[in-house]
């Protein structure tokens, strides 16, 4: 990080001296990157799949696409936790990594489009309890590739609030 601010600064400093106008808003607005995932191989699912920085797997839902968010009220974000970066942050440590902003204002890190959350009921690093959670859509595990296969049914949630 302290390189591209190094970097964004002599950028500014050599627009500066060539005369050329609009610098400050440049160097200001300079988006700063920050590792919010990592790629590890998931000994479970036999892939390599994204997790946080505590090492929890990331997921997402099948039905949040083209900017359209599902898990919103109090039931589904006490399951799911957005994972979440302040504003000016461009997310690292993945290819295909954005962002999108929530209802609430807040930005949420997406992969390849769908919005990436962490999943309640994973205990420790490596869990992968979530992956094949239905309920308006389909929760599965972010893998670097290919979807995460969903795992054998064993009688399901039956969704929130039940």
């Amino acid at each position: 990080m302290r390189t591209a601010l190094t970097r964004a600064r002599l950028l500014a400093l050599a627009l500066v001296v060539t005369g050329v106008t609009g610098v400050m808003a440049l160097s200001a607005t300079a988006a700063t990157s920050k590792s919010v995932v990592k790629v590890t191989k998931s000994a479970t699912l036999h892939t390599s799949i994204l997790v946080n920085r505590q090492g929890r797997t990331l997921y997402s839902l099948s039905a949040e696409t083209h900017g359209r968010f599902i898990c919103t009220d109090k039931v589904c974000l006490s399951l799911w936790k957005p994972l979440v970066v302040s504003r000016g942050t461009k997310p690292a440590g993945a290819p295909k990594l954005a962002t999108i902003k929530r209802p609430d204002g807040r930005l949420q890190v997406t992969y390849r489009g769908l919005p990436l959350y962490s999943f309640a009921e994973d205990t420790k690093a490596g869990d992968t309890k979530g992956n094949g959670f239905k309920d308006v859509g389909t929760w599965r595990v972010a893998a670097i590739g290919k979807a995460a296969a969903a795992p054998p049914p064993t009688g399901g949630y039956g969704g929130y609030g039940g």
